[in-house]
């Protein structure tokens, strides 16, 4: 039966779609099944995975509102499958509002799916709303990017406080699957202390691999390519690759 791990983070900007996309990417090319849900209204990653969202018909928005099933919303890609997601979806927390078991909804639609693959990511909008809720009540974990800059801790309590409300009240196996430190510069004593700081905050939570600053990792998503198919000898691709290895231990564990 697959895992659902929410990608979430309410800060934007800190690699958290990127992160989706290239580690989904990664982890088929070593064989798993993987399924990237689009849950943010941008819906970066659903054209990061080379849809185009004005083209689908059956998105994550029409799944979570009872106009499509799950099975219907998938998209089949080379790189990983994907429920696309649509600018529909931001009114979504509205319409939720009425609905009994609000908060539920899209864990009822994404165990139907658990069966058909090894890892389900749901990619979180930059927020702590009802979206965000959904995806913390339908994870078995969450995976949060920090971006290795000033303000790199800056509202993760907040993400914890919403987080150990979720365990609570909502979803008590729900924990922390890892953190995965982006942007990281190795030239900078600034980005070692920051890790050091992120590694002291989590312990024991922090994947080894860091994602570097790169040129190419930030051009792929414009060629509706993940950056192990856009440029495969990138730094990139690299630590995308490596960060998949480690994911696969951990599963394996």
């Amino acid at each position: 039966m697959g895992i659902i791990i929410a990608v979430v983070n309410q800060k934007g900007g800190v690699g958290k779609t990127t992160t989706a996309v290239n580690l989904a990417a990664a982890l088929t090319e070593r064989g798993l099944r993987v399924l990237v849900c689009d849950f943010d209204p941008q819906a970066n990653a659903t054209s990061g995975l080379g849809v185009d969202k004005r083209k689908v018909k059956h998105t994550s928005y029409h799944m979570l509102i009872g106009q499509s099933t799950p099975q219907q919303a998938v998209v089949h890609t080379q790189y990983a499958d994907v429920i696309p997601s649509s600018a529909d979806l931001a009114g979504a927390g509205v319409e939720l509002i009425g609905m009994d078991h609000r908060e539920r909804q899209l864990r009822d639609d994404l165990n139907t799916l658990r069966e058909a693959y090894d890892l389900i990511f749901v990619d979180c909008p930059p927020s702590l709303e009802m979206l965000t809720l959904n995806g913390l009540v339908a994870a078995d974990g969450i995976l949060i990017p920090v971006q290795c800059e000033y303000y790199a801790l800056e509202g993760l309590s907040d993400l914890m406080a919403t987080l150990r409300s979720v365990k609570r009240r909502l979803n008590p196996g729900l924990d922390i699957f890892g953190v995965i430190l982006t942007m990281f510069d190795g030239r900078t004593n600034f980005s070692t202390q920051v890790a050091q700081e992120v590694r002291r905050h989590f312990p024991g939570k922090v994947f080894t691999t860091s994602i570097p600053r790169n040129v190419r990792l930030a051009e792929a998503p414009s060629h509706g390519l993940p950056i192990t198919a856009y440029d495969r000898s990138s730094r990139g691709a690299v630590a995308y690759r490596d960060l998949a290895e480690e994911v696969e231990r951990k599963l394996r564990r």
